[in-house]
């Protein structure tokens, strides 16, 4: 499904704001920092020596893994074949990071 250049952006923003939020709130927790590197094609979410980078199609992580991504219209997140409500995605994602 083919989604318009604005819904994409809109939701690329919501992305990685939902990724800064849940890094804040882990961070909370245990006392680490989550730095979030923001782009029109890339965004970056780093703790210590960990890192995801996502661009519109994938997702590599410091790990090794590449998985596949993607942003839906009706705010859903495909991720690695899986599909999540976006911040369920992204608190999954913050929260592997932060561990």
């Amino acid at each position: 499904m083919m989604i318009g250049e604005k819904v994409r952006r809109e939701l690329w923003i919501s992305w990685a704001s939902m990724l800064r939020s849940y890094a804040a709130a882990h961070g909370l927790n245990s006392g680490r920092f989550a730095v979030i590197e923001f782009g029109e094609d890339l965004i970056v979410v780093r703790v210590d020596a960990k890192w995801a980078r996502f661009t519109h199609s994938g997702m590599e992580a410091s790990s090794g893994s590449r998985v596949s991504f993607g942003l839906n219209e009706d705010g859903t997140v495909m991720l690695d074949g899986k599909m999540d409500e976006m911040d369920f995605a992204a608190e999954r994602v913050t929260r592997e990071l932060m561990a």
